[in-house]
C-alpha cells in the first residue's frame, strides 16, 4: 500500500508540474483550473491530470482489500502475490501513460491490474470461510 501511495504522490507531482509549467509558459490560463474547462490545454496537462485521477479509481478497491486483509488477520500467499502484481502493473500503467502513452499497452496494464484486484477480493472472501 505504501508503494501505491508513493506512486500517487509521484504522479501528482508530475500533474502539478505540468500545470505549473503550462501556466508559466502562457499555454494555459490560470483561470482554466477553476473548472478545468474553457480552453484547449497542452496534451501534457491533460495526460498527467488523467493519470493522477486514475490513482483514485481502481486503486481504492486495492486499498480497501489490503486494509481488510490486515484488519481481519488474513494471511494468504495468493493474496500477497496478487497485491504485489497489482502494484507493479499500476506502476507500468502510469509509466506508459506518462511517457509514450500507447493505448493498447496502457489498457493491457489496466485490465491485468483490474483482474488482479478482482482476484484479490475473491481471495479475501474465500479466506473468510
Amino acid at each position: 500500500m505504501v508503494l501505491m501511495a508513493l506512486l500517487t504522490f509521484i504522479v501528482g507531482l508530475f500533474a502539478a508540474s505540468a500545470r505549473f509549467f503550462g501556466v508559466r509558459s502562457g499555454e494555459v490560463k490560470f483561470k482554466y483550473f477553476k473548472l478545468m474547462q474553457g480552453q484547449e490545454v497542452p496534451d501534457r496537462v491533460t495526460v498527467t491530470t488523467r493519470c493522477f485521477n486514475n490513482m483514485f479509481e481502481v486503486p481504492v478497491l486495492f486499498y480497501v482489500a489490503c486494509t481488510l486483509f490486515i484488519s481481519l488477520g488474513v494471511e494468504s500467499l495468493p493474496g500477497l502475490v496478487l497485491a504485489w502484481l497489482f502494484v507493479a502493473l499500476r506502476y507500468l500503467q502510469a509509466f506508459v501513460h506518462l511517457t509514450y502513452n500507447h493505448f493498447l499497452h496502457r489498457m493491457m496494464a489496466f485490465w491485468m491490474s483490474f483482474i488482479c484486484v478482482l482476484l484479490l477480493w475473491v481471495n479475501l472472501v474465500l479466506q473468510q470461510k
